[in-house]
């Protein structure tokens, strides 16, 4: 062996490793946008796409709640499966049922084609033993002749103004579902930590973007999750362990959120996971899938662990 080819062949070797090397590094760029720390995947920064912008946008959109209110002016069919459990996971109260609803000179109404109600969901005057299947009927349900799409999805809409009771809990679900990581107020004991893309809560969390093919196309994903390595006090604050979402890579909108939530004051807490696929008829969108797994406790009220899925088929103008 010639030993002076040596240094030659390991100066070789080096630079091949670290041309195998060099990429694996390369692939995630990592930004801090308003004390953010956003982490890009190679494919994210080879497109140049404006992250501060996208992040303010997912921020405030009003597109997801635009979605749902989309189902007011449309005729539809959906299947519903309620299902609430004991600590055991065994069904004590339950409701399948296929509605369809019909929407004529801007009034909707529901016809409930088959339904199936199990357990004690409902008790003698038919009204709801569970607030997880009360609140799912109030927003999926329709009682009768209603008029007014009420189309609008101004900020305003989702406010605790002059709301109380039932009706002040309906719109903090409706913040929590449509605006998750946003601050919800006069919720006791959690206060700004929902509120996630603001600081102090901001610098807890990693936020990530990247893309995938998703439901037969191109799509961003945008994905936020604890900071690892945090300290107990920190991880006391957490509420939010996890928020995807989904974009069409063509008209940046949203496609799915799946989000998993949990909390304990002592006074109250919950464990929730919830599932949104969007689809679209003609140019508006729409839900087509719901799914939520729930675990929930108030000092005033019995546990409450609970399993729904709504199914939305069968869209028309």
């Amino acid at each position: 062996m010639n030993l002076n080819r040596i240094p030659a062949l390991k100066i070789l070797m080096a630079g091949v490793l670290l041309f195998i090397i060099a990429p694996l590094h390369s692939q995630d760029t990592t930004l801090l946008v308003d004390q953010k720390v956003v982490t890009l995947k190679e494919v994210v920064v080879r497109n140049n796409m404006d992250i501060p912008s996208f992040i303010r946008r997912i921020q405030f959109d009003t597109s997801f709640y635009r979605a749902f209110k989309n189902l007011r002016q449309l005729n539809y069919s959906s299947i519903n499966d309620i299902r609430m459990m004991d600590k055991k996971g065994k069904i004590i109260a339950s409701l399948e049922s296929t509605i369809r609803q019909t929407v004529e000179n801007d009034c909707r109404q529901m016809e409930v084609l088959k339904e199936t109600i199990g357990g004690d969901l409902k008790n003698r005057k038919n009204e709801w033993n569970y607030y997880t299947a009360e609140m799912y009927a109030a927003l999926f349900f329709t009682e009768g002749l209603v008029c007014g799409a009420q189309q609008s999805v101004a900020e305003a809409e989702l406010s605790l103004k002059k709301k109380k009771g039932l009706n002040k809990h309906k719109e903090q679900l409706k913040m929590l579902f449509f605006n998750p990581g946003r601050k919800i107020p006069g919720i006791p004991f959690i206060g700004n930590k929902i509120n996630i893309y603001e600081s102090p809560m901001a610098r807890l969390y990693d936020f990530e973007m990247d893309m995938e093919y998703y439901q037969g196309r191109n799509a961003y994903t945008f994905k936020i999750t604890p900071r690892p390595n945090l300290t107990d006090v920190e991880r006391s604050s957490i509420v939010i362990n996890q928020i995807n979402t989904w974009f069409d890579a063509s008209d940046m909108r949203i496609i799915a959120r799946s989000y998993d939530m949990s909390y304990n004051t002592g006074v109250y807490d919950f464990n929730v996971q919830m599932e949104v696929e969007m689809g679209k008829l003609n140019d508006l969108l729409v839900p087509i899938t719901i799914r939520y797994i729930g675990n929930w406790k108030v000092a005033t009220k019995k546990r409450e662990r609970g399993i729904f899925t709504a199914t939305i088929f069968q869209l028309s103008e």
